[in-house]
């Protein structure tokens, strides 16, 4: 196969980091963040982050961006104009958000190989779900040691109308970098998100160290722990 791009997953594939852990720091911020700005109940501010997400990750309108969805339903849901609750959430990712940081840590070898691969004249995609501002993406990539690098495309919630699971995500990064989707290969740690990339077309390679497998429909065309990517990598790209 000769590819033209490569999509990797962030979260678990790139940054070593369980979501799981790190969200509960995220929302405890957020808790405190609401509570120093005088908003009453921070849980329920919380509880409201958690249903306009789902809202967005669902919504497959094409003419709405993520970050659009989600500010309109958390605006019709929560009792303070648009810009109050703007200016909340930039204060979170700029203030907050930053200080996260220790509740994850790179992964050896990970710079190096991102190092290789832009080398080989390939479009590099950081293909994380888009249910984040670009400013939080950014923060991470940072985390994973991969701040230097110019990334053809980070898919955030600003930029991308679609989320993961959906195969609209994946046809909505094709279109943007301008390859055909057999050109691509996938590269992710969870099963539900990641593989559905084959509908169209992509290869996958599934990362077993922070493995996520709640839905096993789809098989990847390739599999392994990250010295078996690095080698793929070499040996392939």
């Amino acid at each position: 196969v000769m590819f033209k791009a490569v999509l990797f997953d962030l979260d678990g594939t790139l940054l070593n980091i369980d979501m799981d852990y790190f969200l509960k720091h995220y929302f405890r911020k957020m808790v405190e963040l609401a509570a120093e700005m005088g908003y009453k109940d921070g849980h329920l501010l919380v509880n409201q982050v958690w249903r306009s997400t789902e809202v967005m990750i669902a919504d497959l309108n094409p003419e709405s961006s993520n970050e659009e969805v989600f500010m309109k339903d958390f605006c019709q849901n929560w009792p303070y104009s648009e810009d109050e609750i703007k200016n909340f959430f930039d204060h979170y990712y700029q203030e907050c958000f930053p200080r996260l940081k220790d509740y994850c840590s790179p992964f050896l070898g990970i710079p190096e190989m991102v190092k290789y691969i832009m080398k080989q004249d390939l479009k590099v995609v950081i293909a994380t779900n888009a249910v984040f501002p670009m400013s939080a993406l950014q923060d991470r990539i940072r985390w994973a040691g991969l701040g230097k690098h110019d990334f053809e495309l980070v898919t955030s919630y600003e930029l991308m109308h679609f989320c993961k699971p959906h195969v609209q995500y994946y046809e909505e990064i094709v279109e943007r970098i301008g390859v055909h989707p057999e050109e691509c290969l996938m590269i992710g740690n969870d099963t539900g998100e990641d593989l559905p990339a084959s509908k169209i077309g992509m290869k996958t390679f599934l990362v077993e160290d922070m493995l996520i497998d709640k839905s096993s429909n789809h098989q990847p065309d390739w599999r392994g722990r990250l010295p078996d990517l690095f080698d793929f990598v070499r040996k392939n790209l």
